[in-house]
């Protein structure tokens, strides 16, 4: 992709020239006048002043006896340098060059593109020439091609290169700026902004770019039908509207927090990786519900279809009988195979592609019975905006996980589909639209745009792998290449005939009014916040308390302190202003006359509460805030915390503030109720020290206020008396007991651990609840008889998910070391109710076994319960009370399976407590008849289905692995006759496989005649697992897999 044309730019010089200018002068790039005749020079239009091309033509070129030979100098200090004999290999050579660059200024830096070519000067078409791109320096001042062309096509006449011993070499360089992305402007240096990345949504953000660059889209979007009541975050017509007005008229990058809460993404969602062809149908499915509206058919009802629905045919047609089959479908985007495809028609020829049915693969034809046919897709009609989504990710077996294709995969700038007589199309198509497309294209990254030119932007994203190019001339060097993984996964293009109406003008009137003042508004609430936080060092914050905040939050969100300061009224005032402006102001707020008013200071305590600690003096009060706020606050932030203190009379009028001496103090009262279990603010008087232990001081009532050592901003809590001899018992009798649970209380989520995302139900419950006094609430809140049965894992809170292992019984000591989780604690817990007690579970190893059936088309899977002490016979008899054998004498064995390759067959004796079942899959299964009267030269082999991966070359195994007892001179054909009674599979599949001995990944096929036995070694060794008879699947994906009749051995290939 690459963004709209270029706007003029100053011109910049690409090396200082020491004939021209100074060294450190600072020149416009420019076209110097060549003193041979044969050169000439040629500059661009204006309209890119920065790109100069250069034609050097070099006379008497077999005479050159020089290694090197230079041209003169084209862009200011800029020339060609070239190896007639090649740089020490048997090619030209060519570079360009920066002269003099030993006396190149200190950080001298250019970044240049450019092309260097060898004409042909019988047809230009064979013209050779490489492009590239290089940031020059002192260090590095010279960049391109050391095996440019063989040396014996330079300088073979019949050639075209060499003509009348003359070579004509040209140049094309532009000079580009480097781009300093801490203060890149992508608005002014392109007139496009980009996406904020919440983590991994680059995808979501490319599709959002590309979605909002389509008009026609961007309009319909702007006339869906929302109010001014809606919330972004709960409408996806509104979120979508308010991001692509941003993205129209903001100066910066846009967050898209408030579209993908529309979608119903929570915030793990977001940090996903969606998939983009999953993302795009997730928005215009749900975006296409949204522009139909009950009862009531919108301007843009139909949007959706009418840009990206295109129609195609699946096709089955017999070619013997006249039968076919046709199924119509419709589609919102294509997906393009880009392994094994060079280009986009590669991959539509592909697409198209005719599939024969034939032989055992017939179809059946109704009333025709079995036939050949073909089988194909063919398009009836192509949608005005083609969406391409390539196959840049296929999944990897042997490693399992996805893995990228990085193949160099070409795609045009205009794409005719019509291409070959409509090759791509069905025969009732309508052929009277031409489906010639023009790519769409710009170049996003997250939240900067950046100009590019079209031929590097397209080259970026082809993939595949690129040669660099040569530094250092004169040494010879190695040509180093490496793989680009930046490539394309999803193209757009619009067809030409549907250009100009898809490509409409989108302005202010296409905005709904509601739309246009609630972003502007936001808009100038941002542009607000910008501007105080730039003239943040002119104000002071002034964060003031009063007796109506104490009141209002003691007992609901404060216990322990007088005041949340995040929760009072904020003032903004300038610095300079005298504090009696400030008063002014409260007095306006409040209706206190300034008179009246007291302000005191806060203090941090030792024991890091804040308290009222002196009241301001008169003269501090006629100093500027911005002093006042040095004076009081250590920690130099814009902040002055206050509390105002207002004496009220009887009539609740304010009096002037009562004159203070140093005998007087500043209580404040709290009320405790035991039997409300309640705190509140009560008053203050002209405490109760804590400490994050929760340290209460009983008072003496006849003890004054200066024995009692209490000071200023010190809180006294008083309760009733209790009655003497009361029944009535409650949980907190007193202050320092309640104030215990409520620093201690915690409320606990408790989640199902089968189901980690949902709440079950919450307790209140203390942090130093014990282990037993936990399990005991969730018992009693489950109604389970006994607490032993509760099992509890805690929870991880990086991962939002479960630990792996659970609690142990008694493991921890309180409930807060089952919250804490490093240096974060946790509210989750998860539960599980048990059918034995915990302590008897610990000593039990639980294993889960897969049982294969004998005869039964079944795997069932079971949990294995035992005593760690157990060995594998233990299971066996055990699993033996649970399954159904086919006789009562089959014996039973237990295989370790891992990645469908047998392992190990355990012995008897072996114990359970440290086998792992979590990575590896335990089966069992009966010993078969044929398996326990083995000759002494009969063998036991490993049997494994594979698929071959003819580009990669390597296996891929899949499906269950089985034993075969195989005899003594038995041939393959005689083993196929069992395996394919064992397996059960039909003849027309069966006569498909091949069979081969497979030694270390390195398959070595048999025939019906060879010896079996003969291939397998007479011992056994260890990786016996590595030796194999394997039954080889051909890869038809994405045919149709075979299904029918899959027993235990299954070996249903993998969807690709």
């Amino acid at each position: 992709m690459t963004p709209p044309p270029l706007e003029p730019e100053e011109d910049e010089m690409l090396v200082p020239h020491q004939e021209l200018v100074a060294a450190d002068a600072a020149q416009p790039m420019e076209v110097v006048a060549q003193t041979e005749a044969a050169s000439t020079a040629e500059s661009q239009p204006a309209e890119d002043p920065q790109t100069s091309r250069f034609t050097w033509t070099i006379e008497n070129f077999t005479r050159i006896n020089a290694k090197k030979h230079y041209s003169d100098a084209f862009v200011v200090g800029g020339r060609v340098l070239i190896f007639p004999k090649g740089n020490n290999v048997d090619h030209f050579s060519m570079y360009l060059d920066v002269a003099d660059s030993a006396n190149l200024p200190y950080g001298w830096s250019r970044y240049a593109q450019f092309s260097l070519a060898v004409v042909n000067q019988i047809q230009q078409k064979y013209t050779i020439r490489k492009d590239t791109q290089h940031q020059f320096n002192a260090r590095e001042s010279d960049w391109g091609f050391t095996s440019f062309m063989p040396l014996s096509e330079l300088y073979d006449p019949s050639r075209g290169y060499l003509v009348d011993d003359t070579v004509v070499v040209e140049a094309e360089v532009a000079v580009r700026k480097m781009v300093d992305y801490w203060t890149y402007d992508s608005k002014k240096e392109t007139g496009y902004v980009g996406l904020k990345n919440q983590g991994a949504t680059c995808y979501m953000n490319s599709l959002l770019q590309t979605l909002y660059h389509i008009p026609y889209f961007r309009k319909a979007v702007y006339h869906m039908p929302t109010t001014e009541n809606d919330m972004p975050s709960g409408s996806i017509p509104l979120a979508l509207q308010s991001l692509f007005y941003k993205l129209q008229y903001s100066d910066n990058s846009v967050a898209t927090k408030e579209l993908t809460k529309s979608f119903g993404w929570d915030t793990y969602d977001s940090f996903m990786q969606h998939d983009v062809q999953e993302l795009n149908r997730v928005l215009c499915e749900k975006l296409e519900d949204k522009m139909k509206v009950t009862n009531l058919r919108t301007v843009v009802e139909g949007t959706i279809e009418k840009l990206f629905e295109g129609h195609h045919i699946n096709y089955i047609e017999c070619i013997n009988v006249d039968y076919k089959s046709n199924r119509k479908e419709s589609f919102y985007d294509l997906q393009l195979d880009v392994k094994g495809c060079r280009d986009v028609y590669a991959s539509f020829d592909k697409y198209v592609e005719v599939e024969r049915l034939e032989g055992d693969n017939k179809y059946h034809a109704e009333n025709h019975g079995l036939q050949d046919a073909k089988k194909g897709v063919l398009f009836l009609d192509f949608p005005p905006v083609l969406q391409l989504q390539l196959k840049r990710f296929e999944y990897d077996y042997m490693r399992d996980t996805m893995v990228k294709i990085n193949d160099r995969y070409e795609f045009p700038l205009q794409l005719d589909l019509d291409r070959d007589d409509g090759k791509y199309l069905a025969p009732d198509a309508d052929r009277s639209i031409r489906n010639l497309y023009a790519l769409h294209r710009y170049k996003f990254d997250d939240e900067r745009v950046t100009k590019e030119d079209t031929k590097k932007a397209l080259e970026e994203q082809y993939g595949g792998e690129e040669e660099l190019p040569q530094i250092n001339p004169g040494f010879n060097n190695a040509p180093f290449k490496f793989t680009k993984y930046s490539n394309a996964y999803m193209l757009v293009y619009i067809r030409e005939s549907d250009k100009d109406k898809i490509m409409c003008n989108v302005d202010e009137k296409d905005i709904a009014e509601h739309l246009r003042v609630r972003l502007k508004k936001e808009q100038e609430e941002k542009e607000h916040k910008k501007k105080e936080k730039a003239e943040a060092h002119l104000y002071t914050i002034i964060k003031v308390a009063r007796d109506e905040n104490l009141k209002e939050q003691i007992g609901k969100d404060i216990y322990f302190d007088l005041v949340d300061h995040e929760k009072v009224r904020s003032f903004r005032i300038q610095k300079q202003l005298p504090f009696t402006t400030f008063k002014e102001e409260v007095a306006k707020e409040y209706g206190i006359p300034v008179q009246f008013q007291r302000f005191w200071l806060w203090a941090k305590r030792q024991n890091h509460t804040y308290r009222p600690n002196r009241p301001l003096s008169p003269h501090e009060e006629t100093q500027s805030v911005g002093q006042l706020r040095e004076v009081s606050n250590k920690a130099h932030n814009a902040e002055l915390k206050l509390f105002l203190e207002v004496e009220l009379g009887p009539d609740l009028r304010p009096l002037p503030p009562p004159e203070k001496s140093k005998e007087d103090i500043l209580l404040f009262f709290k009320l405790y109720n035991p039997e409300k279990e309640e705190l509140c603010f009560v008053g203050r008087l002209f405490e109760i020290k804590f400490e994050p232990n929760v340290m209460c001081e009983h008072i003496d009532k006849k003890a004054t206020f200066r024995a009692s050592q209490l000071e200023d901003g010190d809180i006294i809590c008083f309760q009733k008396s209790p009655i003497p001899d009361s029944d009535t018992q409650m949980r907190y009798p007193d202050v320092p007991s309640y104030l215990e649970y409520v620093h201690n209380r915690q409320v606990v989520h408790f989640r199902l651990l089968e189901k980690p995302k949902d709440d079950d139900f919450s307790l209140e419950l203390s942090k130093l609840h014990t282990y037993d006094d936990v399990v005991e609430r969730v018992a009693r809140q489950l109604g389970v008889d006994d607490p032993a049965k509760i099992r509890l894992t805690s929870h991880n809170c990086y991962s939002q998910q479960p630990k792996p292992q659970p609690i142990r019984y008694r493991g921890v000591e309180h409930l807060l070391d089952m919250l804490i989780h490093y240096n974060q604690t946790s509210d989750i817990l998860y539960y599980e109710v048990l059918d034995i007690p915990l302590p008897e579970l610990q000593g039990l190893k639980t294993l889960k076994v897969a049982f294969h059936h004998a005869t039964k088309d079944e795997v069932v899977i079971h949990s294995i319960r035992l005593p760690k002490n157990s060995t594998i016979a233990d299971v066996i008899n055990d699993l033996k009370t649970k399954v159904e054998l086919s006789s009562p004498s089959a014996e039973l064995r237990l295989l370790e399976v891992f990645y469908h390759k047998i392992y190990k067959i355990f012995p008897l004796h072996e114990k359970i407590e440290n086998i792992n079942d979590q990575y590896w899959t335990l089966r069992a299964e009966e010993i078969p008849e044929e398996e326990k009267n083995l000759g002494p030269n009969d063998r036991l082999i490993h049997v494994y289905h594979f698929m071959k991966d003819p580009l990669q070359n390597q296996i891929q195994n899949f499906g269950d692995p089985f034993y075969l007892a195989i005899r003594e001179g038995e041939t393959l054909a005689e083993v196929k006759e069992r395996i394919q009674k064992k397996l059960q599979v039909p003849d027309e599949e069966f006569c498909k496989w091949k069979f081969a001995f497979i030694s270390m990944n390195r398959p070595d096929y048999l025939q019906d005649s060879d010896v079996v036995s003969a291939r397998f070694q007479r011992r056994d060794v260890y990786g016996a697992w590595e030796q194999y008879l394997g039954l080889e699947h051909a890869d038809t994906a994405p045919k149709r897999a075979y299904t029918a009749n899959q027993n235990r051995h299954t070996y249903e290939k993998p969807s690709t």
